[in-house]
């Protein structure tokens, strides 16, 4: 019974922390996230954060799509000039940013407005480099609105000036699981800013111009 009762107890102080800290992430992003284009400002370099195209089923990953409308919203109203993928490029077989410049250029943006950051394995490592590789202290973030917020959070922290856009989110049970996995991944971002966690990869900077 007692066993019982420090593992009920353990329990509600995790999920009061994770509470807590989804709170905070929401409170420090809420004045920096637009769901409109003609509000958020302008920046020189949106930073798409990379997703898989394709679900493990073999549909088209809703996310992937959406964030891709939302890049090109962007450039067509002329809030970015330049767009930096940044995703997975893992393994040969999976490269989620040059996915995304095929699809970006069979969309109407120019390749040469399009830089590929291939070492952005998750959230950190994209914000972070968009700075230290990329030389961008304001940019705009481009993802779903759950994401935008961890990433705005993360630049805060890592003082970078940004805004982020929302793309269209996903709805049903697979955007369900996915909000569920933020609140682990919004633990671990706050752990990861406590202990000062660097990128896996840094390396040459990049200019973009």
């Amino acid at each position: 019974m007692k066993k019982l009762k420090i593992l009920l107890l353990l329990a509600i102080f995790i999920l009061l922390g994770l509470m807590m800290t989804n709170y905070m992430i929401n409170s420090q992003a809420e004045d920096y996230i637009y769901d409109s284009v003609e509000d958020i400002p302008e920046n020189k370099v949106g930073l798409l954060l990379g997703t898989s195209k394709f679900l493990s089923n073999g549909n088209i990953n809703l996310y992937y799509t959406y964030r891709i409308n939302a890049t090109v919203e962007l450039y067509n109203a002329r809030k970015i000039e330049f767009v930096l993928i940044s995703g997975d490029n893992g393994s040969s077989s999976y490269d989620e940013p040059t996915t995304f410049k095929d699809d970006l250029i069979a969309l109407g943006i120019p390749e040469d407005k399009i830089f590929l950051d291939y070492a952005g394995f998750r959230t950190l490592d994209s914000v972070i480099r968009s700075k230290e590789i990329f030389g961008q202290s304001s940019i705009t973030i481009i993802s779903q609105q759950f994401h935008n917020e961890r990433a705005i959070y993360l630049a805060k922290h890592n003082n970078i000036k940004a805004v982020a856009f929302n793309a269209q989110d996903v709805s049903g049970r697979y955007g369900l699981k996915v909000q569920l996995r933020e609140y682990l991944a919004r633990a671990k971002a706050s752990i990861d800013i406590l202990f000062n966690v660097e990128p896996k990869f840094l390396g040459d900077k990049i200019e973009i111009k």
